[in-house]
């Protein structure tokens, strides 16, 4: 992957090093993807049914509608000139300029304005309108405040635990969240949130699918558009995003945690789809095409 040209964006809010803080507990939304795998490993140790324990973790990501907590701003506590992650930030700012870029550009075409997320960046635990974010549930967005919250020490748990590396492996990680910024604007979240209370646990796992399929989508959507504008993607970049994709799926983690997969359960996909649908953005760049909701066939 190609950025050193690159500008990099000024949404990005540094709360590394900071204590964190306490949040309200919101209503359920989107999971991170390490929450998934977390909650699945612990599911085996503990005995108990892995869709309490991905609730749970979702409880703490979903979108507090009601009552938003009151966030305070955190200045930046790690000094730029001794960053032991300094190269990585660079290139976390870069992806988001070029998402930022790429999806105004889109919007613009759809007659519509963008307002870009905020991306924060933090280490261990952080407060959000969603309750408190930890390193555990991976990177995520919160509906609540509009911020997309990354601990990069996650990067690290993909080389490590998922076997998936690469700088466009990394990029494909933000861009599905910011797929779900996305959805935000587009009012795709609101429909879903809405649908919530009437369904039982297993009905919505199937909403929530198709939400973090469409995420996938918009990754690989963003990636051809954004490639096409200004090409940055080396041959072998698209295989580490698919790579990722493959890894994260829910049946390879339920497999990894436990040896068997239970699809009612499934909240993200499985690595077939999740690969099907990345490829499907990537390879029409038609936003239309992500239609997940109306897919018969996922």
């Amino acid at each position: 992957m190609r950025l050193d040209d690159e500008s990099e964006s000024n949404n990005v809010e540094d709360r590394r090093g900071d204590s964190g803080g306490g949040g309200g507990m919101g209503r359920v939304g989107g999971l991170g993807i390490g929450g998934v795998l977390i909650a699945l490993v612990a599911s085996y140790f503990l005995g108990v049914d892995p869709r309490t324990l991905l609730g749970m973790a979702e409880t703490v990501q979903g979108a507090q509608r009601e009552s938003p907590a009151t966030q305070s701003q955190t200045r930046q506590t790690i000094d730029p000139a001794n960053d032991p992650q300094a190269v990585e930030k660079r290139e976390v700012r870069k992806i988001l300029k070029k998402t930022e870029t790429t999806w105004d550009a889109l919007f613009q075409q759809m007659g519509r304005s963008y307002n870009p997320p905020v991306l924060v960046l933090y280490s261990g635990k952080t407060s959000t309108a969603c309750g408190k974010g930890q390193a555990a549930m991976g990177p995520f967005y919160c509906p609540g405040d509009k911020k997309v919250y990354l601990d990069m020490a996650f990067f690290d748990e993909m080389t490590r635990r998922f076997k998936a590396s690469g700088d466009f492996a990394r990029a494909y990680v933000i861009a599905h969240e910011i797929g779900h910024h996305v959805q935000d604007e587009m009012g795709i979240t609101a429909k879903t949130d809405a649908m919530r209370d009437k369904m039982t646990d297993v009905q919505y796992n199937k909403v929530s699918v198709r939400i973090e399929l469409q995420a996938d989508c918009f990754a690989g959507a963003w990636a051809y558009h954004s490639n096409r504008a200004k090409p940055f993607l080396d041959p072998n970049d698209v295989d580490e995003a698919l790579a990722a994709a493959n890894a994260i799926g829910d049946d390879a983690l339920q497999r990894a945690a436990r040896g068997a997969v239970v699809p009612d359960s499934f909240t993200h996909g499985t690595s077939a789809q999740r690969v099907r649908w990345f490829k499907t953005g990537f390879e029409s760049g038609d936003l239309k095409a992500c239609d997940t909701f109306t897919a018969r066939q996922l």
